[in-house]
Parts: C-alpha cells; sequence; structure tokens
C-alpha cells in the first residue's frame, strides 16, 4: 500500500482544515487506517484511527470532539477533519495504515504517507 498525505497548510487558531490520505492498492477496505504528528523537537504521536468498516473509531485525548476521522473505501481515502484548531496542533502530520486491528503505537505500522504540514498561528 502507498499513501499519499495531503490537505495541510496555514490556518489561523480556531480554524479548520480537512487533511486526506489517499492510497494506491486494491485492498485499503481492509487496513486499518491511522493519523500520526509530530511536532518540531517532540517524538510522534498518536492522533486517530479507524477500523477497516468505520466502525470502531479512536482518538487521542487531546483532539477528541474537535477531530473526526473518516473513511471512504470507495475512493481508497481516509480523512482527518480538524476543527477549532489550537497552536499546539502545529505538526507534520502522517496517515498510517495495517491489516487486521488498529494501535496508538507507531511501530505496529507497516505503511505510512509522507507527511503533511499543518501550522497554527495564535
Amino acid at each position: 500500500v502507498q499513501l499519499q498525505a495531503s490537505g495541510g497548510g496555514l490556518v489561523q487558531a480556531g480554524g479548520s482544515l480537512r487533511l486526506s490520505c489517499a492510497a494506491s492498492g486494491r485492498t485499503f477496505s481492509s487496513y486499518a487506517m491511522t493519523w500520526f504528528r509530530q511536532a518540531p523537537g517532540k517524538e510522534r504521536e498518536f492522533v486517530a484511527a479507524i477500523n477497516w468498516s468505520g466502525s470502531s473509531i479512536y482518538y487521542a485525548d487531546s483532539v477528541k470532539g474537535r477531530f473526526t476521522i473518516s473513511r471512504d473505501n470507495a475512493k481508497n481515502t481516509v480523512y482527518l477533519q480538524m476543527n477549532s484548531l489550537k497552536p499546539e496542533d502545529t505538526a507534520v502530520y502522517y496517515c498510517a495504515a495495517r491489516s487486521d486491528s488498529y494501535y496508538t503505537r507507531g511501530r505496529e505500522y507497516d505503511y505510512w504517507g509522507q507527511g503533511t504540514l499543518v501550522t497554527v498561528s495564535s
């Protein structure tokens, strides 16, 4: 599976962005998909995950109620709708895929996108 993340940019605090992660391959619908992020000088952290069907979703506490993960298996794409953005959300956002269930640990993932930069100004 090859992943291509897009949709990052510069936004003011309180604003919104929608990230997309397009996947190649016919088995996208069998993969759990997850968003991670890495801020400058910090370790990569889990943001949100969705199982293959979209019936199971999990968020980091820091984004719960503000971010929404979704997927469209017909389009081989997973989304991250980010609302009420804060300066501390500034990071490079990565999408990742793995077969079977999702995990919050990045090392469990087989496939990674290249990352898209989100910058939130105060």
